[in-house]
């Protein structure tokens, strides 16, 4: 058996692997998103929230901030929601909506580029709705003073429109609002071609006495998306804040703790982010700010990321300047990538979950997003990507394809060996060493080039599931979205028989492809003498085919590709060692077999 342990190795792993992911990961974690949604609903805990304080009022006590405005048991539709104030049209190449003068907030986008199915006529991504709507979402940015300061811009503070008309890419709006004390605040927003909005705010103090305030910004939401986030991919909170670095926390640690305070840090940026899109401020990078992100069931259930900034002053007769960015949108690679360059954000691009395996990861999207720009069809830039991997780990996979030959070559001298010392296990193993030495054999060489392939397998899967690049990507025939699993099912005959398939039967045209493929390439090898092992060996395909079945179509096509480049290329190897290629007669064994059985 020593010339199948490195394959059994590559499948034992594989199936670790891949089993882990599918039954120990996400069936829990989608349970677990289900049982804690439960139990929240019956929790009467309630934490403490500062009311929201109605404009021309006094501003919020320092260190707090003011309430997001919450309205307990609203179930307003989106129209009359956002008929209830004055708003600003918001209207550019990548997004239309509008922003609401009723706290200068961001209640009303959608992603123009982007629909919710592969029909064409459905509804384009709606990201943020009004807080009055069940699916409230929205940004928003203000200041926390002190009796001196008067009023100060918050939820409810009615804005002014002092210049502009409609908020495009070409056509910044500015907003004004005078308090009580004199100040005037003045904010001009201006947005991009596709998703940072610049909000640049003056304060101008024309009292007789200095002014001190701080900033505040957040992001908030009042449901979670409806289909649970699984174990591969991180939604829910995120930022990377100063030397704190990355921060990634979910939902359900959010409700578990109530508020994670990563502590104060200057310079990064923070929101909330889905599977494809996302929702960040981006701080003034000069000064230090403290960062939150809440849990809240104070009347209406919420979660919020926010940040609070001071050192806002302002002499009299003076004025001070706040900038703040908003990236609200699609996390596309080349936008991500392009704003942190531009604004100098810091690791603006782990905002895309590239994983563990970044530095493998990323570089392969790169890689099949060049091909995709060249043949037009992400599906054969994966097929490409797959060869040019392979050529890339060709060095060590001749040494593996190299080490089996040579390991079949001394499969008689095994044999002999074990005839000769029986049952003395220890004498065996010394034999069996003397052998691989003298005929120069690495009985393990096999088993790195299978471990190291492990990492790019993975990267690739995060590639095709995380990067919105993926997402409704056709590639020919019935694959219109090699983001999603083939929509094929054997057990209707592909579609023939008019009644829809329960997910656990659910068996596309790819995944068999791709399950005759790992059968064929296993049956290179002769079968294993051992009843256990020769049953491991025919189930596997069997086996791989269910649980891939549920896999993108993208990382399937892969696989079965990969296979039949590595049948291709073990038997041009074997050929070249003079070793015997058992596929046929492996083949022929098995059916023959099968034959007399029936019989």
């Amino acid at each position: 058996m020593e010339n199948n342990r490195n394959y059994f190795v590559a499948i034992a792993l594989s199936v670790l692997i891949l089993i882990a992911w599918q039954f120990l990961y996400v069936n829990p974690k989608i349970e677990q998103e289900r049982v804690a949604a439960e139990a929240h609903q019956a929790r009467q805990q309630t934490q403490q929230q500062a009311e929201n304080p109605a404009a021309g009022q006094q501003a919020t006590p320092a260190g707090a901030l003011p309430g997001a405005g919450a309205v307990p048991g609203t179930s307003e539709n989106r129209d009359q929601a956002l008929s209830r104030s004055a708003r600003i049209p918001v209207d550019t190449p990548s997004l239309s909506g509008s922003i609401n003068l009723t706290g200068a907030r961001f209640d009303d986008l959608k992603l123009k580029k982007f629909r919710e199915t592969v029909n064409p006529q459905s509804p384009i991504i709606t990201l943020f709705s009004p807080a009055e709507t069940p699916e409230g979402y929205f940004a928003e940015l203000g200041y926390v003073g002190s009796a001196e300061t008067g009023a100060v811009p918050g939820p409810q503070t009615v804005w002014t429109l002092a210049s502009g008309t409609t908020l495009t890419s070409a056509t910044p709006v500015t907003l004004s609002y005078t308090n009580d004390k004199g100040v005037i605040f003045t904010r001009t927003i201006s947005v991009d071609d596709d998703y940072m909005f610049s909000v640049a705010d003056t304060i101008e103090n024309t009292g007789s006495t200095p002014l001190s305030l701080g900033s505040y910004g957040r992001v908030t939401r009042f449901s979670k998306p409806a289909t649970p986030s699984v174990y591969v991919i991180h939604e829910g909170f995120i930022g990377v804040i100063g030397e704190h670095g990355l921060q990634e926390v979910s939902y359900g640690k959010a409700e578990d703790d109530k508020s994670i305070e990563p502590g104060p840090a200057t310079g990064g940026w923070l929101g909330i982010t889905d599977k494809y899109w996302a929702a960040t401020l981006v701080p003034p990078q000069a000064k230090p700010f403290d960062t939150r992100f809440s849990h809240f069931t104070d009347g209406r259930e919420r979660y919020q990321s926010d940040y609070r900034q001071d050192g806002v002053t302002v002499a009299p007769g003076a004025k001070a300047d706040v900038k703040t960015l908003l990236f609200a949108g699609a996390k596309t690679v080349p936008v991500v990538d392009r704003y942190e360059q531009s604004y100098a954000i810091p690791k603006f691009d782990l905002l895309i979950d590239w994983g563990w395996f970044y530095f493998i990861t990323k570089p392969m999207f790169k890689m099949m997003d060049y091909f995709f720009h060249l043949f037009g069809n992400f599906g054969v830039a994966i097929l490409i990507t797959t060869i040019v991997v392979k050529l890339l780990f060709f060095p060590l996979a001749n040494k593996q394809y190299a080490s089996m030959a040579n390991m079949k070559k001394v499969q008689p001298k095994m044999e002999e060996l074990k005839k000769k010392h029986g049952d003395d296990r220890m004498a065996l193993q010394q034999a069996m060493m003397a052998l691989y030495k003298e005929e120069k054999i690495n009985p393990v060489a096999g088993c790195w080039p299978i471990l190291l392939q492990i990492p790019v397998f993975f990267a690739l899967y995060k590639v095709i599931y995380v990067t919105i690049e993926m997402r409704h990507a056709p590639f020919f025939g019935w694959i219109q979205d090699l983001s999603a699993p083939d929509p094929t099912s054997l057990f209707n005959l592909f579609g023939l028989l008019p009644f829809a398939v329960p997910p656990m039967l659910h068996i596309g045209i790819w995944p068999l492809i791709m399950g005759v493929t790992m059968f064929l390439q296993m049956r290179m090898n002769p079968t294993p003498p051992d009843p256990t092992q020769a049953m491991l060996f025919n189930w596997m395909p069997v086996v791989f085919t269910f649980m891939l079945a549920s896999f993108p179509a993208g990382l399937v096509i892969y696989w079965a590709w990969n296979n039949t480049l590595s049948i291709i290329q073990q038997a041009i190897i074997m050929k070249r060692h003079g070793v015997k290629v058992e596929l046929f007669s492996n083949l022929t064994s098995l059916f023959s077999r099968k034959q007399k059985t029936a019989g």
